[in-house]
C-alpha cells in the first residue's frame, strides 16, 4: 500500500513516498501530495522515492505533474526528486519528456485567411476528384473494348454484397415510404371522394422519382461506405503500393470491378424497390375499402414505360456516381487513425450531394423533354 511521510529539514519539505506508485497508489496520494506541493511559503520541496517499490507510468506522470506544480525546470529535476532507483529513471524522463515536446498551440488565423485556406483545399480535392474520374473512365473503356480484363469474380462478389445484401433495407425503407405516402395522400383526396387517385401518385412518385432515390441513397450509406472503408484500409496498409510495384493498375484492380457491379445492380434494385413501394401504397387503398384489381388498373393505366425508362435511367448514373466516389475517397485517404473514418464520411457526404445534384440535372431534362 503506497504511503507518503512529510518531514521538515533545514526549511525543506520533505515528501517521502514509500510502497506501491501505480494508478490506484497515486489515486490515494494525489490529493495529499498536490495539497502540499501548493502550500503556501513553505520553502523548498524535496521528493525522496528511495522506498518505492514499484513505478509505473502512472507513478511517473504523477511525480512530473508535482514537479511542474513546485515550479521546477528540467534542469533542476534532480534535486527536486531524489533516491530514484534506475529501472525507474527512464518513466520519469519520459514523462519529462513528453511534458517538454509538447506542441504549442496553433497560432489564430483571421476568418479571411481560414476562407481562403478551405477555398483552395476544395479546389486541390475537386481537381483530385475530376483526375480520378478520368482514369476510371480510361479504365472503363478499356476494359468494354478488352472484356477479358475485368476480375469477373470479384465483380459478383461485389454485385452480391451491394445487391443481394441490400434487399431487406430497401424493402423496409420502400415499403415505409409508400405506406406513409398514402397515408398523407389519402387525407386530401378523401376530400374530393377521389381516394383511388392515391393509386396513381404512388404509381408515379414511387417509379419516376422516389424508388431511384431512395435505393441511391441506400447504397450511398452501404456501398460508398464500404468501398471507400476497404480501399482505405489498403491504402494505410500499403497495399495498393505493393500492386503499383507488381505491376498492376490499382484502378482497373480495386475501383473497375466495384464501379461495373454497382452500376449493373442499381438498376434491379431499383425495380424491386418500386415494386414493393407500390405494395406499400396497395395496402392503404385496401384499407380504404377499393379491391386490388382496381388498385393495379389505376397503376397501369396511369404510369407509362417512358416514366420506368426515366427512372431506370437515372439508376444507372445514381450507381456510376456512387461507387466512383466511394473508390475515389478511399484511394484519397491519409495517414493517421481516424484517416478510414474520415474517408467514409466524405465518401456517403459526397456521393448523397452528386445524387442529389444529377437527380435535380435529371429533372430539368425531362421537364424540357416533355417525358
Amino acid at each position: 500500500m503506497p504511503e507518503l511521510n512529510i518531514e521538515t529539514v533545514s526549511q525543506t519539505t520533505v515528501m517521502l513516498f514509500s510502497g506501491r506508485l501505480d494508478a490506484p497508489g497515486v489515486a490515494r496520494l494525489w490529493d495529499t501530495a498536490v495539497k502540499t506541493v501548493k502550500k503556501p511559503n513553505q520553502g523548498r520541496i524535496r521528493i525522496d522515492l528511495e522506498s518505492v517499490d514499484y513505478m509505473d507510468m502512472a507513478g511517473a506522470t504523477f511525480i512530473s505533474h508535482l514537479s511542474r506544480l513546485a515550479g521546477s525546470t528540467p534542469a533542476e529535476q534532480s534535486d527536486f526528486v531524489t533516491g530514484v532507483k534506475k529501472e525507474f529513471a527512464p518513466l520519469l524522463d519520459l514523462s519529462q519528456k513528453s511534458k517538454n515536446e509538447a506542441l504549442p498551440p496553433p497560432p489564430k488565423v483571421s476568418y479571411i485567411e481560414k476562407t481562403g485556406k478551405d477555398l483552395v483545399t476544395s479546389l486541390e480535392d475537386a481537381k483530385m476528384f475530376i483526375t480520378m474520374v478520368g482514369e476510371i473512365t480510361v479504365a472503363l473503356f478499356s476494359c468494354l473494348k478488352n472484356p477479358g480484363r475485368v476480375r469477373w469474380a470479384d465483380t459478383w462478389m461485389v454485385a452480391e454484397r451491394s445487391g443481394v445484401n441490400a434487399l431487406p433495407i430497401v424493402a423496409l425503407i420502400s415499403f415505409i415510404v409508400g405506406l406513409v405516402m398514402a397515408f398523407q395522400a389519402a387525407i386530401p383526396m378523401r376530400m374530393f371522394g377521389a381516394e383511388i387517385y392515391v393509386a396513381n401518385l404512388i404509381g408515379i412518385a414511387m417509379i419516376r422519382e422516389l424508388g431511384p432515390l431512395m435505393t441511391a441513397i441506400v447504397l450511398a450509406g452501404r456501398s460508398a461506405s464500404a468501398f471507400a472503408a476497404e480501399i482505405g484500409t489498403m491504402k494505410i496498409n500499403e497495399e495498393i503500393d505493393a500492386l503499383t510495384v507488381m505491376g498492376m493498375e490499382p484502378v482497373r484492380f480495386l475501383i473497375v470491378p466495384r464501379v461495373i457491379a454497382a452500376t449493373l445492380i442499381t438498376p434491379l434494385l431499383t425495380v424491386f424497390s418500386n415494386f414493393v413501394g407500390i405494395l406499400g401504397g396497395m395496402v392503404v387503398v385496401l384499407s380504404l375499402g377499393y379491391p386490388p384489381i382496381a388498385y393495379y388498373n389505376q397503376v397501369v393505366g396511369f404510369v407509362t414505360w417512358e416514366d420506368l425508362a426515366g427512372g431506370l435511367a437515372k439508376c444507372f448514373v445514381f450507381g456510376l456516381l456512387i461507387a466512383a466516389t466511394g473508390c475515389i475517397r478511399g484511394y484519397q485517404t491519409l495517414r493517421g487513425p481516424s484517416a478510414v473514418g474520415d474517408a467514409t464520411t466524405r465518401a456517403v457526404v459526397s456521393s448523397i450531394i452528386l445524387v442529389a445534384v444529377f437527380d435535380g440535372i435529371f429533372s430539368i431534362i425531362f421537364f424540357y423533354l416533355g417525358i
